[in-house]
C-alpha cells in the first residue's frame, strides 16, 4: 500500500484541473487551501476566535 503525502495530493489536484481545462476552479481551490493553512497555523494562537468568527 502506497501512502501519499498531502503535497502530492495537492499537486495531483492542480494537475487534474490543468488537464481538464478547469481554469475557473483554480482560484477557488487556492482560496480553500489558503484558508486551511491559515486555520491550522493559527490554531493555538490568540487570533483563533477572530478567524473562526469569519465562518
Amino acid at each position: 500500500m502506497r501512502t501519499m503525502s498531502k503535497s502530492s495530493t495537492v499537486k495531483q489536484l492542480f494537475e487534474l484541473l490543468m488537464e481538464k481545462k478547469a481554469w475557473w476552479l483554480v482560484p477557488m481551490v487556492s482560496v480553500f487551501l489558503l484558508l486551511g493553512v491559515l486555520i491550522v497555523a493559527t490554531q493555538g494562537s490568540a487570533l483563533s476566535p477572530f478567524i473562526y468568527a469569519l465562518f
